[in-house]
């Protein structure tokens, strides 16, 4: 039979290009600075149905206050990596992030009254990242913040909040966050059958759409501001530090 990233890319063309068939025209980001390689961002953001739209309690409204008449709600949508996105190399045997999954789970959710500009920064395990990448990452979320109403981030676990506490720090020395930031990523890749990728990315993609100016992590229904958050490697999940 075939090798399964082979197929796996097959699958993935097959599943973007359903996407695509119900995205807007074709749109660039302009203006990528702060270390965002604009070759890297693709061309067309995914649209949905724009019918259903949110409503916050009174305890987060200030929240909603900024957003434009426009009902539809603007999320980047940042990915870097982390067991979310490992895939199964079958000639080594191993989980590595070499292809990325993300739009094929994204396709699986029916998103009302969003869209979501993919921001691709890197496929990288968590573990490998240095200093430059916690960096990048920062930057990469202050300026999406600037022109959408939300920012999501797709990372590995092992340094998301070390990733967390550093846009929190970069955000602060600016003045405080315009939007509200969302980390979030899985303990179990998305190619598992037991995985909490679906789960973590639809809890973050809504949290992003409530909660007040911030950095967050929402995995495993919950959600937690920076700073002050940490892995708790024995429950395999985010808590208090």
């Amino acid at each position: 039979g075939e090798a399964w990233p082979i197929m796996l890319r097959r699958i993935h063309r097959r599943k973007w290009a359903e996407v695509k068939r119900s995205a807007a025209p074709a749109r660039t980001f302009g203006g990528c600075g702060g270390g965002v390689p604009a070759a890297d961002i693709l061309p067309a953001p995914i649209r949905s149905d724009p019918m259903t739209t949110l409503t916050a309690s009174p305890l987060l409204a200030s929240s909603m206050a900024t957003r434009s008449a426009d009902p539809t709600f603007r999320i980047a949508l940042i990915s870097t990596g982390g067991t979310i996105e490992k895939t199964y190399d079958e000639l080594g045997g191993v989980l590595s992030n070499k292809l990325s999954v993300l739009d094929m789970l994204l396709a699986t959710l029916e998103l009302r009254g969003v869209t979501i500009d993919r921001v691709p920064l890197m496929n990288k395990d968590s573990l490998d990242m240095s200093e430059s990448d916690h960096d990048l990452i920062a930057d990469t979320a202050e300026l999406m913040s600037r022109n959408h109403d939300g920012v999501v981030i797709v990372h590995g676990t092992d340094r998301l909040a070390k990733t967390g506490d550093r846009i929190h720090e970069r955000l602060e020395a600016k003045g405080g966050a315009r939007r509200a930031v969302v980390l979030t990523g899985a303990m179990r890749p998305y190619e598992m059958r037991r995985t909490d990728a679906t789960q973590n990315v639809t809890e973050a993609l809504v949290a992003v759409q409530l909660l007040a100016p911030g950095v967050y992590v929402a995995m495993h229904n919950r959600v937690l501001q920076f700073p002050g958050v940490v892995k708790d490697a024995k429950q395999g999940t985010f808590v208090r530090g």
